[in-house]
């Protein structure tokens, strides 16, 4: 069983408890595969032979996922846990308190010192304010998050290493990334590729763990979208809880994607703010403490990750106050990806010329 001791998860089944207080599990017992709630680590079965199974898809000949949440035995799959429903805090001091004991437990009983995957925004600053692991960054020159990163750390009053990109780096990833994936769509790609080639690093330096800032953009109401429901069509809630609780419904298929990704490159990835504590914290927030109007430094009139913002008190304000890029744009992965596609002869024109381009490569 990985992530927790085979007790707590047998207790979880037992009592259908969703947040158990673990990072997560994977794994059998008792003869049958069980996955937590939010797929924090991955899980494999061979299609047609459900004892046949691994973390690691490439070990099968037809990996199926583990669903989230669920039990896998010879039955077939079974829901087990669903994330809980709770009513919002009423009082913000409380509902700010509350996020801040979570954050800080959280990330204080990470073990040993980990490097720390550092963008510069607020989920990574509090893993960098907290933990003494080397940070480090990974972008393109003049990159957005290369110079985040620099000016975040000197706030902090740390160093960060710089990975820098190159062509030749993007195309030697990619077919690692699909073959340790399964995935070789665009999207998918761009994001793992900037994770890929900072925990290569991580890893030639010696390190075995990663920390890592996933989960606090899908918890605490990073994502645009997310405060224009009901309006925005990509959503179907309509209200900016239920927004959360569909992008906390993602995180399985992305947690899958990152994990495999940098387990390729030669990593463990430590991801204290996902800790089923942080989970349950973020889940009791009122709309108005995750997505609320007013001024910011990008001028749009609206503050997201309001809780986590105001819980993070022990980081300066200019990092407090920052919003930051998707991954694959800050670092101008995507940039760099669609001009190399170009160059190969795969056009804009072209019905998914990334895509093509993609392929390519792999063959």
């Amino acid at each position: 069983m990985q992530g927790a001791d085979p007790a707590v998860v047998r207790q979880a089944l037992d009592t259908r408890e969703p947040l158990p207080g673990t990072d997560g599990f994977a794994g059998e017992l008792d003869g049958a595969l069980v996955r937590d709630v939010l797929g924090r680590y991955p899980l494999f079965s061979e299609a047609d032979d459900h004892t046949e199974w691994s973390v690691d898809p490439t070990d099968l000949n037809s990996p199926e996922p583990v669903p989230a949440g669920h039990q896998r035995g010879a039955d077939g799959d079974t829901r087990v846990w669903t994330l809980p429903n709770p009513d919002p805090y009423a009082n913000d001091n409380r509902a700010i308190d509350a996020v801040r004991s979570a954050v800080i437990e959280s990330v204080d009983e990470v073990g040993g010192s980990p490097a720390i995957a550092f963008s510069g925004g607020i989920d990574s600053s509090i893993l960098a304010a907290r933990l003494d692991g080397p940070l480090y960054v990974g972008g393109f020159e003049d990159s957005h998050d290369v110079e985040a990163a620099r000016s975040a750390a000197e706030a902090l009053d740390r160093a960060v290493r710089v990975v820098e990109f190159s062509h030749d780096d993007l195309e030697r990833a990619v077919p690692e990334i699909v073959r340790a994936t399964g995935r070789s769509n665009p999207m998918d790609v761009q994001i793992s590729l900037p994770l890929y080639l900072v925990a290569e690093r991580v890893a030639a330096d010696g390190h075995e763990h990663l920390a890592v800032g996933q989960g606090a953009d899908e918890l605490f109401g990073g994502y645009a979208k997310v405060s224009r429901a009901p309006e925005e069509e990509r959503m179907e809630a309509e209200t900016i809880r239920g927004a959360i609780r569909e992008m906390i419904a993602s995180l399985p298929a992305q947690l899958e994607r990152d994990v495999l990704t940098l387990r390729a490159a030669g990593v463990e990835p430590v991801a204290p703010l996902l800790h089923d504590r942080v989970v349950e914290t973020a889940l009791r927030l009122p709309g108005d403490l995750l997505v609320r109007s007013g001024p910011t430094d990008d001028g749009d009139g609206e503050v997201r990750k309001v809780a986590l913002r105001q819980a993070a008190d022990f980081l300066p304000d200019e990092i407090r106050r920052r919003d930051k890029k998707a991954v694959q744009y800050g670092s101008l992965v995507a940039r760099e990806f669609d001009r190399l596609a170009r160059q190969a002869g795969f056009k804009r024109r072209m019905d998914d010329h990334v895509g093509q381009y993609i392929d390519s490569l792999v063959e």
